[in-house]
């Protein structure tokens, strides 16, 4: 397309380019994806893998029927920092959790943490107590004993391995 006499053509035409090589290098990013807990006392895994970086969710739990979930990856511009986000969009998950466990390949783990709430709906995030559950270089877990069977929500930090020159 020549823009000889149309410079406001050529002007949209290079703002919509700018914005969607934007959107494909977000895209390229983050992934944010649906999947279904089910309750049953059976483990249960879900996985989202984000480049060469990966994010599992494992869980048992019982009560109710199956509720909706989400689990979003992401990588930062500079590729040094990977996230992890596990929660339920409607907020406070109704089922009674025996164990979850949710780990982290490519990163070293520097914050984590878990929620029996998750702020929706004017409701805020209610944090487990650390006595709840464990951080590891690789996996935040429930703690045996002290984990109280709530969970709504986990999100986890970690700095990516660079080979250093």
């Amino acid at each position: 397309m020549a823009c000889d006499g149309h410079i406001n053509s050529c002007v949209k035409l290079l703002l919509l380019v700018v914005v969607l090589c934007a959107a494909r290098a977000f895209a390229d990013r983050t992934k944010t994806l649906d999947f279904d807990v089910k309750p049953g006392g059976v483990v249960q895994t879900f996985s989202a893998k984000l480049k060469k970086y990966k994010c599992t969710f494992t869980y048992a739990c019982q009560g109710g029927t199956n509720e909706q979930w989400q689990m979003s990856v992401g990588l930062s511009d500079d590729e040094q920092m990977f996230s992890c986000s596990v929660w339920r969009p409607q907020g406070k998950s109704y089922l009674f959790f025996t164990q979850f466990k949710a780990e982290i390949k490519g990163a070293k783990i520097e914050y984590a943490t878990a929620y029996s709430q998750t702020a929706v709906g004017g409701q805020r995030d209610v944090a487990l107590k650390e006595e709840e559950y464990i951080v590891s270089e690789s996996s935040v877990t429930h703690r045996e004993g002290k984990f109280n069977s709530e969970l709504s929500k986990l999100t986890v930090i970690g700095r990516t391995r660079h080979d250093e020159l």
